[in-house]
């Protein structure tokens, strides 16, 4: 990276800073606090699978619309509409933490905690900007494995209630660093979200990380980046 363009650098969560590895009997334990939590009539099975289908229309609103819904509307009227709407506003936080928890073990990936403290030892400002359901989930993990006094700026979609690629939720973590897009460089495995969004608001570097090197891009001029990395590290 050129240090005297770029200042800020600014991260996706999902399938670039952190992965989520099968666990199985990690993932049956979340499925089974979901139904227990909201009292579902239901096999655990049964359950997972009425929240999941339910969840395939939220994602298409969702993904239309460039939203989030916060806790308490995604399972009062997305997910869970017709149970005890008391009860699931009362654990609705807790209910997308383990909804979470079914899709597997999150983990930072390989180098990647030291790749971002040496990235601040130089002199780059880190934040934030993931699309992810729930609140709960990235706080703990900053807390646990230490690494909250690195970014300066920590922006969920379901806290500001904007998906990438909408430009807002970009702006937002670019004002709360003091940066300006063509001194940013953004960092994303998802092409048509993180990409996108970030070249939209004319971020001066985009990066993708690609962990499957078999695995083909498919790129077209609105979402190519400017380059490509299959290590973590390499971002140094």
């Amino acid at each position: 990276m050129n240090e005297k363009r770029y200042r800020a650098v600014l991260f996706d969560l999902g399938g670039t800073l952190r992965i989520a590895l099968e666990d199985e009997p990690y993932m049956r334990h979340a499925r089974r606090k979901m139904t227990e939590l909201a009292g579902a009539p239901l096999q655990v099975e049964d359950f997972y699978q009425l929240v999941e289908d339910r969840y395939e229309s939220y994602r298409r609103w969702a993904l239309g619309e460039n939203k989030e819904a916060g806790d308490r509307e995604l399972w009062c009227r997305w997910l869970l509409p017709d149970y005890d709407p008391a009860r699931i506003r009362q654990v609705c936080h807790e209910l997308s933490f383990q909804y979470r928890q079914t899709k597997g073990r999150r983990t930072v990936v390989e180098g990647g905690a030291d790749t971002v403290k040496e990235l601040c030892r130089r002199g780059y400002t880190l934040g934030i900007i993931s699309d992810l359901v729930g609140r709960r989930e990235v706080d703990e993990w900053l807390d646990q494995d230490g690494l909250r006094p690195y970014f300066q700026t920590v922006q969920q979609s379901s806290v500001t209630y904007i998906r990438k690629p909408g430009p807002a939720i970009y702006y937002y973590a670019m004002e709360e660093v003091g940066a300006e897009p063509e001194n940013c460089c953004y960092v994303g495995d998802n092409l048509n979200r993180d990409i996108i969004g970030a070249k939209a608001v004319d971020f001066g570097m985009t990066v993708t990380v690609q962990y499957q090197k078999d695995k083909p891009l498919k790129l077209t001029a609105e979402n190519r980046p400017d380059a490509k990395v299959y290590r973590f590290p390499d971002l140094l």
